[in-house]
């Protein structure tokens, strides 16, 4: 569940640069973080796109935006110092929004960058890379026997994974010779590194190093099977959920970032955006309550229809359960499918023929798993009807509601 919305922020040379911001779509986002893409893959990349999104749909709101010279950004091909400068100028502009990042992500190149960006951002508390090489040189060897033609001619076009760029000598001046050692040592950040040791284009040697260079705390994860460009679905969701995993330590825990708290014994629903949509909130969960797609809603979450037949359904399970264990009867699993309908009942009909009455109905239809005789499970039925849910809506319930300020 996650909304995007257009960034715009200016650069660290003047230039616009272009920008998508991930939102939670519900909710307070628990985190703040930045992603930078590959060389010259830019903000639209399959792994910027997908990765973001699903950390959104985590609660995680992220900044991923184009490089200077690529995709909607403005100027030419940026190096890498410029790079740097650029993620610092990102983290402002955010900052200058109200939403200070705490995290940031890089892959390829753009992981290289955000290792030297880290230790320049005060309120970056992790960083996480993905195919990230050890050092800026390694992203240069891209430019073959044109880098020659660039130092020499001050410029050239150049052909990288299948596209045409034009590389200009100040990208070399600022991709070369950057001290990554230097950075890794002295970023005092805590360190996620992602590889895939199959990597065709950034051997798993650079995640070697990196991690002997960089302090703890720091972890390793293989992204075991995937290529450099997480072209695979499935590649960029496990690197999503694993970063998600990872920096929830970095993150201020629920109840923290709560000045409302729900009271034990209470449930709390309040509007969280759309046309529908409700935060259900308990002491200890939180989740969307939602209408379907095909009367205006997002279907983001069950109906309230879907939660009361689930109160039923659980309560009816758990109570079952209870008595079978207490039995010591083999009870092995229950199952109860819940329907609920608005039938016209005979006896309103009788009264009123032609009017409007109708009753409520629910169906129970359980079903009893296990070694059980047929005595056995006729009283388990019995039993079924007296769960504390069933017994309360069908009781003399009575339920009030008071206006408070």
């Amino acid at each position: 569940m996650h909304s995007t919305e257009t960034f715009k922020f200016t650069g660290s040379d003047g230039t616009q640069l272009d920008g998508r911001l991930e939102r939670p779509r519900y909710g307070t986002p628990r985190a703040v973080a930045i992603f930078a893409h590959c060389f010259t893959c830019g903000k639209d990349s399959r792994a910027a796109t997908f990765i973001t999104r699903a950390l959104a749909a985590r609660g995680v709101m992220v900044l991923r935006f184009d490089f200077a010279g690529l995709g909607g950004s403005e100027g030419d091909l940026a190096g890498f110092a410029t790079h740097v400068d650029d993620l610092k100028a990102a983290a402002d502009a955010l900052t200058e929004n109200g939403h200070p990042p705490s995290l940031l992500i890089g892959h390829s190149l753009g992981g290289a960058a955000v290792i030297a960006a880290a230790g320049q951002i005060d309120s970056i508390t992790a960083v996480a890379t993905l195919g990230a090489p050890a050092d800026t040189d390694h992203v240069l060897n891209n430019l073959g026997d044109k880098r020659e033609v660039v130092e020499r001619e001050g410029e050239a076009v150049v052909k990288i994974a299948g596209r045409d760029f034009e590389v200009k000598k100040r990208f070399i001046e600022e991709t070369a010779g950057q001290l990554q050692e230097e950075h890794i040592a002295n970023m005092h950040k805590p360190i996620l590194i992602m590889h895939s040791p199959t990597d065709e284009l950034v051997s798993i040697d650079n995640a070697s190093k990196i991690f002997n260079a960089a302090k703890h705390p720091k972890s390793f994860f293989s992204l075991d099977g995937a290529d450099h460009l997480l072209m695979d679905d499935k590649d960029a969701r496990y690197a999503a959920n694993v970063i998600a995993a990872w920096s929830e330590k970095f993150m201020p825990s629920l109840e923290e970032m709560d000045d409302n708290p729900t009271l034990d014994g209470t449930v709390r629903v309040e509007t969280a955006g759309g046309k529908f949509a409700q935060l259900f909130a308990t002491p200890s969960h939180e989740f969307i309550l939602d209408e379907p797609k095909s009367i205006g809603g997002n279907d983001d979450g069950p109906t309230p229809y879907d939660m009361l037949l689930g109160a039923i359904g659980g309560c009816t399970a758990m109570t079952v359960q209870m008595y079978a264990d207490r039995k010591k009867w083999s009870l092995e699993k229950v199952t109860v499918e819940l329907e609920h309908n608005r039938d016209h009942g005979q006896d309103c009909l009788s009264d009123a023929a032609g009017g409007d009455d109708k009753i409520e109905v629910i169906d129970k239809a359980i079903r009893f798993e296990g070694d059980l005789d047929d005595e056995q499970r006729a009283r388990l039925l019995e039993i079924a009807d007296k769960c504390p849910v069933h017994r309360t809506i069908t009781g003399d319930l009575h339920i009030h509601s008071t206006l408070v300020s």
